[in-house]
């Protein structure tokens, strides 16, 4: 007779308020920053463990993809902040996850025409002439880390005008995908999703009522307009400090949050073990002897190239990413 063993509990959460199930009937609810969202998020959970409190000793991780790259640090800081603070129920943070993320602009913008340059999207006249545009969009950047609000949607302007530049050259790719050819208004198709997710029986049995699963809202994305360009790097080196697992990864096909930024902005990360980290090896990752991607840790912090994905590694590679967050949260994927 087999066994069956829990491995563990997934929750997931519809954010900020606008997209997914979510929703509001007053739109002071509708977030514009990191700091409110990751409020909404540290009072659900509170209400999540208080519910259940058979849950509250068993390790915490928190993953989250894309512009997760903000809410994810933000969030991990926020509950960390919270348990030193003695707010509420204690949770026991153990690591967060950020894949394909947008976490630190100002260097991820500059490594667009490093990466099209490298993977042949543009030549080097092309990468010349288009990095002329970096250097304002770099110090509208700047001023928006330093609270300059309308800097920030100029930030936005000036730096889009990077990537817009380069798919000018590049054409009808998949920017969340380079491999592909863009398709639809988002590059990917995610009709089958929305129609499961709106099918009647489905919303009945997830007690969402009439509520219309929305994959991206357009009205949250315009009330973020200033945060975008924001980079939550700053949260961190707090939580590698105390011994808080982070996991950084990447898919290599993906040009909008491409694996050469997010490795730039974690080597250059300040934190007590950034000479270490630059220093570590990088090694294979393998599933089923297979070659997956490409690694690199030291102490809670680990980067992983995932091979043969785009911006969405789970669907493309879901048996990797399978293994990778199991050795993960195991602490069985770090090379020291």
């Amino acid at each position: 007779m087999l066994s069956r063993q829990l491995v563990s509990n997934l929750i997931y959460i519809d954010q900020p308020t606008g997209t997914g199930f979510s929703y509001t009937s007053d739109n002071r609810d509708i977030r514009h920053n990191e700091t409110d969202i990751s409020n909404d998020l540290y009072d659900f959970i509170q209400a999540f463990f208080n519910t259940h409190p058979e849950y509250v000793n068993n390790d915490f991780y928190i993953t989250g993809e894309s512009y997760a790259g903000h809410y994810i640090p933000a969030f991990a800081s926020r509950v960390h902040q919270g348990n030193k603070k003695k707010e509420g129920i204690h949770i026991n943070l153990k690591g967060f996850a950020i894949g394909n993320g947008m976490t630190n602009p100002e260097i991820q913008f500059k490594s667009y025409t490093d990466y099209a340059l490298d993977m042949k999207l543009i030549n080097q006249t092309d990468y010349n002439n288009i990095n002329k545009l970096y250097p304002k969009c770099q110090q509208q950047i700047k001023s928006c880390g330093n609270g300059g609000e309308d800097a920030c949607l100029y930030a936005f302007q000036d730096c889009t005008n990077i990537f817009s530049n380069i798919m000018d050259i590049v054409g009808d790719k998949n920017y969340y995908d380079i491999r592909k050819t863009c398709e639809g208004n988002l590059c990917y198709d995610f009709s089958r999703m929305e129609t499961y997710l709106n099918d009647n029986q489905v919303k009945r049995a997830l007690g969402v009522g009439d509520i219309e699963f929305v994959s991206c809202s357009s009205i949250v994305k315009q009330a973020l307009g200033t945060d975008m360009m924001k980079s939550f790097v700053v949260g961190i080196p707090p939580l590698l400090e105390d011994g808080i697992n982070l996991l950084i990864y990447a898919g290599e096909y993906d040009l909008m949050c491409n694996w050469l930024g997010n490795s730039n902005w974690v080597h250059a990360m300040e934190w007590s073990g950034k000479r270490d980290f630059g220093a570590a090896p990088s090694i294979n990752f393998t599933v089923d002897g297979e070659d997956k991607g490409v690694q690199k840790n030291h102490g809670p912090l680990t980067f992983l190239k995932v091979h043969d994905a785009g911006h969405m590694v789970p669907m493309d590679q879901p048996k990797a990413a399978l293994a990778m967050l199991q050795r993960w949260t195991q602490s069985k994927l770090s090379n020291t």
